[in-house]
């Protein structure tokens, strides 16, 4: 399922609306009201990009009885100037609490991964962690021969990592070389 960007969507309401606020006079019963609409859209977008949360953690929980994710570093990905508007879009931090709140309800597990296991850089085929790879390189092939998408491929060795640590419990490591 993807992201439907909610801030995006009402970003030009959003920016009139800001634009409207700097022009009032402080103090002024106007400048209360331009306040009040400004609010009001921010609040929207919440409001939706909440619901959306809410149904899509709710029904992982419900279809799942393992969820394996990434422990990402937000605070950090949020500094990139480029990536900060979409990652505060997706809302992460506030989904994977209720992921993890719905899944203690419902009696399921949520298993977090290492912020530095190298899921995009593993191959799920066979295993070999490649050596260097930036964040451009969205397609790479391994010496096997398999070609990958690099988000499906990290998205495979989530899952199986998170699949051994339910299994076997933590301390599940790839070997390092």
């Amino acid at each position: 399922m993807t992201n439907p960007r909610h801030e995006r969507t009402d970003r030009e309401r959003l920016a009139k609306a800001q634009r409207v606020l700097a022009k009032k006079q402080k103090g002024s019963r106007n400048r209360a009201k331009a306040r009040l609409k400004v609010a009001k859209i921010h609040g929207r977008i919440a409001d939706r990009r909440r619901d959306y949360l809410h149904k899509l953690s709710t029904r992982l929980v419900r279809e799942n009885q393992v969820i394996a994710i990434e422990d990402l570093s937000v605070r950090n990905m949020v500094k990139n100037r480029s990536l900060s508007r979409a990652i505060s879009d997706a809302s992460w931090s506030e989904f994977r609490s209720m992921l993890e709140y719905k899944a203690d309800w419902y009696g399921r597990r949520v298993v977090v991964i290492d912020r530095f296991h190298p899921s995009s850089k593993t191959c799920s085929v066979c295993g070999e962690v490649a050596s260097a790879m930036p964040l451009d390189v969205r397609v790479w092939t391994c010496r096997c021969g398999v070609v990958h998408d690099r988000d499906v491929n990290a998205a495979r060795n989530i899952l199986a990592v998170g699949l051994a640590v339910a299994a076997c419990g933590d301390g599940v490591r790839p070997p390092r070389t």
